[in-house]
């Protein structure tokens, strides 16, 4: 099966101008300002994007695939994620990761739904382990895990500076963090570590000390939530100014932002201001994870879910609202996420790579048409592909 898109303006995320996309066999295999089919008896789509913007297919890179939360007991457990709650958001890869329940939630099922939501027609990867030290895997060992695990690209999510983590010491943590660095050498994946942040004043110093006494460079760490507060932004920002990774969770609410949660798109705004290289910032939605809500003391409060369709909504409202160039808004969801996390064939529009393609409307910048990997998912806005189990 061939689709050929048509008279859209690409971004990839690079503006690239008006061109036309051939995409066959799941791959891009041409992008050039005309294609035109020299053989009408063989089986091709054709899609008009007069009128479009044409961009990569988003990459989502921490999302709680099989359910999250739990913080209120066990009738707090948020669901698993449904295939088309992912594609109608424009998101084509996603990587998924278990959270603070390292009990209940298991490896075994994490893994087992990446494998469902690929045979659904998404790209899906996991990190192995979750908020607790030691790390809770699937073989029992970091290293094997990513090496001889197809799906598994590193560790995480890891919590530091939350009163729900392990508290892990820094000897421990560089432990880790090489195991998985190594793993992703000898297996040409990224071996990450990804970090929750908590809103603790002790923020991201224990990363800070492990890079300060060991050999392990500043990119072995991807910690995240680093729009909670005030505080932990500030620190963000002086974190990438010295080359580190640092991740937006777009998933919110109105009691967070109120009470100092930074707005993605006010963020990636206040990030550039500072003088934080494009290249440094990614988003995230922390889709199906909960949002749970303590008073001073700790104790429970209140909970809600994390919404894949949040990952979007920021870039939109950074382009519409705080002036962004689209190219660069884009790269916090297409080829940001594909860097750090060495996905070399996602994130950009670029021959030879996945057929992961999205087309927004020009006048609203609205989702209209999305692709993963080939198969049309999602047109005028609609889902034509469900999930097994959807109604």
């Amino acid at each position: 099966m061939f689709t050929l898109i048509k008279n859209g303006e690409i971004y990839a995320p690079d503006y690239l101008g008006k061109k036309d996309i051939l995409l066959a066999a799941g791959k891009i295999a041409s992008i050039s300002e005309t294609i035109d089919w020299p053989a009408p008896d063989l089986d091709i789509k054709v899609i008009d994007a007069t009128g479009k913007m044409v961009v990569p297919g988003f990459i989502d890179s921490h999302v709680h695939i099989t359910g999250g939360g739990g913080e209120g007991g066990f009738k707090t457990r948020t669901p698993e994620i449904y295939l088309s709650d992912i594609t109608k958001a424009g998101v084509t890869t996603i990587v998924g990761v278990i959270g603070t329940d390292g009990t209940a939630r298991t490896m075994t099922n994490l893994i087992a739904k990446a494998k469902a939501l690929k045979e659904e027609g998404i790209s899906c990867f996991v990190h192995t382990g979750s908020y607790q030290v030691p790390v809770k895997t699937l073989t029992g060992s970091i290293e094997t895990d990513i090496m001889m695990i197809e799906e598994v690209i590193g560790v995480g999510e890891i919590a530091i500076s939350d009163h729900r983590s392990s508290q892990p010491l820094a000897h421990e943590l560089a432990r880790f963090a090489s195991q998985a660095r190594v793993a992703g050498m000898l297996s040409g994946k990224a071996g990450i570590v990804n970090i929750h942040l908590g809103d603790s004043r002790s923020m991201l110093s224990l990363i800070e000390e492990v890079i300060e006494t060991t050999d392990l460079p500043i990119t072995q760490f991807y910690p995240t939530h680093i729009n909670r507060n005030s505080y932990v932004f500030e620190a963000g920002i002086k974190y990438a100014k010295k080359g580190g990774y640092v991740d937006f969770t777009t998933s919110t609410t109105k009691q967070f932002i109120e009470e100092g949660e930074v707005k993605c798109s006010i963020g990636l705004k206040r990030m550039l201001d500072s003088g934080v290289l494009s290249s440094q910032i990614t988003f995230t939605s922390d889709a199906q994870g909960s949002l749970p809500a303590f008073n001073e003391r700790g104790e429970f409060t209140g909970l809600r879910i994390g919404k894949v369709s949040s990952l979007y909504k920021e870039v939109r409202d950074a382009v519409l609202t705080e002036g962004i160039p689209l190219e660069i808004a884009l790269q916090t969801i297409t080829s940001n996420p594909a860097s750090v996390l060495k996905l070399k064939n996602k994130g950009r529009l670029q021959i030879g790579l996945d057929a992961d393609v999205v087309l927004l409307n020009k006048d609203d910048l609205l989702i209209h048409t999305v692709i993963a990997n080939g198969q049309l998912m999602v047109k005028d806005s609609k889902v034509l592909i469900k999930g097994t189990f959807e109604n």
